[in-house]
């Protein structure tokens, strides 16, 4: 069992880093504000609508940016494949591990906080009344943290059961495979 738990764990880290790597192109094209603005882009049906810059950047991006919807989506997924993993591995670990328990609760953070900072599906409700870029940089510390308690939770996993080359394959391939399946 902690075998299959480390395994986990090892998928977890990588789901990180495409999360990681798909934020970071994504940061580049996003406005974290809330300021209306009325929309110009190359959506027919919403041109001329009032929306917040945060969420004109993210259909933006969508519509018009090269690559920018599979990078949105395969944030999103990632993202998603995170928070499942993450419960599997607080479970896998019968909740008593600290790390997996944070770890939880940052991903399904993360999660939150991305939706808040694009201004989607928080529009509107209590949580939407914060501001886009307090919504922003809690998003960029939820990563962060979970970034360190991945790292700490790995090292110790390996030093007391160290990874093979085949093993970190496995890990690599299943998280793919799962990623392109969602």
């Amino acid at each position: 069992m902690e075998r299959a738990r480390q395994l986990v764990g090892e998928m977890l880290i990588y789901c990180f880093v495409v999360v990681l790597l798909t934020g970071g192109f994504l940061t580049f094209f996003y406005t974290p504000s809330g300021q209306l603005t009325p929309y110009d882009g190359s959506y027919e049906p919403l041109r001329g609508v009032m929306m917040s810059e945060a969420y004109e950047s993210a259909l933006t991006t969508s519509f018009e940016v090269r690559g920018g919807a599979l990078m949105r989506q395969l944030h999103h997924q990632s993202s998603v494949l995170l928070v499942i993993g993450a419960v599997v591995w607080a479970l896998l670990g019968r909740l008593r591990h600290t790390l997996a328990l944070l770890g939880l609760g940052l991903s399904l953070l993360g999660g939150l906080t991305g939706y808040g900072s694009v201004d989607d599906l928080l529009s509107g409700t209590v949580l939407g009344k914060l501001p886009i870029p307090f919504w922003y940089g809690l998003h960029l510390l939820a990563a962060l943290a979970m970034g360190v308690v991945l790292v700490i939770s790995a090292r110790r996993e390996a030093a007391r059961d160290p990874r093979t080359a085949a093993f970190t394959a496995l890990g690599l391939g299943l998280v793919v495979l799962v990623i392109f399946w969602l």
